[in-house]
C-alpha cells in the first residue's frame, strides 16, 4: 500500500465525525475562512462523491437551505433531505436541471480528472473541468454569491485566475492544510459574484 492511500490522521477523523472522506477538512477549512456557507442558502456541489463536502454543506445550509450535488459516481448513503444528489455528467446536464435550485448563493466545485501520471495532461483536464464550474457559476450563480473550485497547478492557472477576476471582485488562492504535501492541488475562491451584463443592445 502506498504511503499516499494509507489512512492519515485527517483521514481518522474525518470517518470518526461521520464523513466518507478526509476532503471534508479543506471545505471546512475554507468555510471557517471566509464564513460563506450559512443557513437558507441554496448551493451547487459539482463532483460531490463521495460525499463529504455535500454532507458538511447540507449541514450548514440547514433544513431551509437547498443543495443540488452532482458527480459521475454515485453515493454509498442517502444525502439529508435538504439535499439532491445526480448521478450525471455536469457537461450533460441542461440547464435546467442543473439550474433547478438557482440562484445559488455558493458553487462548490472538488471535480477533478482521474490522473494518468502525466502531469501535463492531468492539469490540462483539471482546467477543463474548472471551466465548468466558472460556466455553472457564471449562469446559475446569485449576484454576490461564491465559488470555490479545485484546479491542479499548470500552465493554464493564470488563465483559471483570469476569469475569476472577471466574474468576482475578490478572488483568492487557497491550500488548506488538509491538502496533501505531494499533491499540486489548489482552490480557486471567488468572492462577490459581479452583476450579469445587460443583453446587448438594452
Amino acid at each position: 500500500m502506498s504511503t499516499y492511500r494509507r489512512p492519515d490522521a485527517f483521514t481518522r477523523a474525518a470517518k470518526a465525525r461521520g464523513f466518507p472522506a478526509r476532503s471534508v477538512f479543506k471545505l471546512e477549512d475554507m468555510d471557517h475562512r471566509l464564513r460563506l456557507l450559512r443557513p437558507g442558502q441554496h448551493v451547487l456541489d459539482l463532483g460531490a462523491a463521495p460525499g463529504s463536502w455535500s454532507l458538511y454543506a447540507s449541514t450548514c445550509i440547514g433544513q431551509g437551505g437547498r443543495l443540488l450535488a452532482v458527480d459521475l459516481n454515485p453515493l454509498a448513503f442517502a444525502l439529508p433531505p435538504n439535499a439532491t444528489f445526480l448521478c450525471a455528467n455536469v457537461g450533460d446536464l441542461d440547464a435546467a436541471t442543473l439550474g433547478q435550485y438557482a440562484p445559488y448563493h455558493v458553487v462548490l466545485s472538488d471535480m477533478a480528472p482521474a490522473t494518468s501520471g502525466n502531469r501535463a495532461a492531468d492539469q490540462a483536464r483539471s482546467f477543463d473541468l474548472v471551466t465548468l464550474a466558472l460556466d455553472a457559476a457564471e449562469e446559475f450563480l446569485a449576484e454576490g454569491g461564491a465559488l470555490i473550485a479545485k484546479i491542479f497547478m499548470g500552465p493554464d492557472f493564470e488563465i483559471a485566475r483570469g476569469r475569476f477576476r472577471t466574474l468576482f471582485k475578490e478572488q483568492r488562492v487557497l491550500r488548506p492544510d488538509a491538502v496533501r504535501a505531494s499533491s499540486f492541488e489548489v482552490f480557486l475562491v471567488g468572492l462577490g459574484r459581479k452583476p450579469k451584463a445587460p443583453p446587448a443592445g438594452l
